[in-house]
């Protein structure tokens, strides 16, 4: 059996990168806004996270290549979502979630869930798609399930 090889790992700081997230999700650069859609969905396949946050990752040859990033809100989005229950979630870095209704929270005038430590933001496509469920009452949301009504309290 042929031993693993040891991958040298190269680490560039936030500071150091030439991309970021800004908040409605979308890669940026100092040329503008990426506009390749398949540069832009390998950009979301590779976001990871570790102790010291969010990167992307490459590895060629014998090289690990992270490259951690600046995010104005969060780098993890709902881009997609089942209108039917058990409503699942699909998020830009290819995950799939089944919605939980008790991890939905509202922050300013964004809808997140939250997984474990990570902050998840629905896109506006995605809670266009989702309005017919979303109730308000004129002080509070809650998102309708099945007949059951469930808050969304702020945070």
């Amino acid at each position: 059996m042929k031993p693993e090889l040891e991958l040298e790992e190269v680490i560039i700081p936030p500071e150091r990168a030439v991309f970021w997230m800004d908040r409605f999700g979308r890669w940026c650069n100092e040329g503008g806004r990426f506009r390749h859609k398949r540069l832009i969905d390998y950009f979301n396949a590779s976001i990871r996270r570790d102790e010291h946050g969010y990167f992307v990752e490459q590895i060629r040859e014998q090289v690990r290549e992270k490259v951690y990033f600046l995010y104005e809100d969060t780098p993890l989005f709902i881009i997609d979502a089942t209108l039917e229950p058990p409503i699942e979630m699909f998020l830009n870095t290819r995950e799939r979630l089944t919605l939980v209704p008790g991890d939905l929270f509202i922050r300013g005038d964004d809808l997140y869930v939250q997984r474990g430590e990570d902050r998840i933001k629905f896109t506006d496509r995605v809670l266009l798609k989702l309005a017919g469920r979303i109730e308000y009452d004129g002080a509070h949301y809650a998102m309708r399930i099945e007949g059951t009504s469930y808050p969304i309290p702020e945070k």
